[in-house]
């Protein structure tokens, strides 16, 4: 048949064509679809086309393998970038709402002391109102304690010319009549 080194030297497309001359020529199998082509002379032409096969093709095999094994780096980086920004904007989301509820919370409180602070400063004017009342009414019947007892005190003068003084004492220092 064909010497290894001759088919070395043909080109790849030429022993694969050699090849399929082979199984077509090979002799059928009784009631199979296979034939019957020698071994030797089929793993030979097999491995000068292997041997044949230009460098690139290795070359680009092996960027085709680089390239699947990039993109699946790629693809795990991109998913976990994905996961870390939706944790993060789910821990942002977080945050905000955690803000908008103690903003919330601050405005509320802030109305409550407001509001206790104008009940509590009514409460005291009212109270201070009472008491300036009560002082008032001390203070309207001390003045007319004085007023009565100043009138007490003044000198009648009688036109005869002799002076006269009202004694009575016991009404001026009897707080009960006040």
């Amino acid at each position: 048949m064909t010497d290894p080194t001759a088919v070395s030297s043909y080109d790849v497309e030429e022993i694969l064509l050699r090849v399929r001359e082979l199984v077509e020529a090979g002799r059928s199998m009784p009631m199979s679809a296979s034939v019957l082509v020698n071994r030797d002379e089929m793993l030979d032409l097999l491995e000068a086309a292997l041997e044949g096969l230009p460098e690139e093709l290795r070359q680009a095999r092996w960027l085709l393998k680089e390239r699947d094994e990039f993109l699946s780096e790629a693809r795990r980086d991109a998913e976990d970038i994905r996961e870390k920004a939706a944790a993060t904007a789910a821990r942002m989301v977080e945050e905000r709402e955690i803000v908008r509820q103690a903003e919330a919370t601050a405005r509320q409180t802030r109305s409550d002391a407001e509001a206790t602070a104008r009940q509590l400063r009514h409460e005291a004017e009212d109270y201070i109102d009472q008491k300036l009342a009560s002082f008032e009414v001390v203070l309207e019947r001390t003045m007319l304690a004085v007023q009565k007892g100043r009138e007490r005190l003044q000198v009648v003068v009688d036109p005869s010319g002799d002076a006269e003084v009202e004694d009575d004492d016991s009404a001026f220092f009897d707080q009960d009549h006040l």
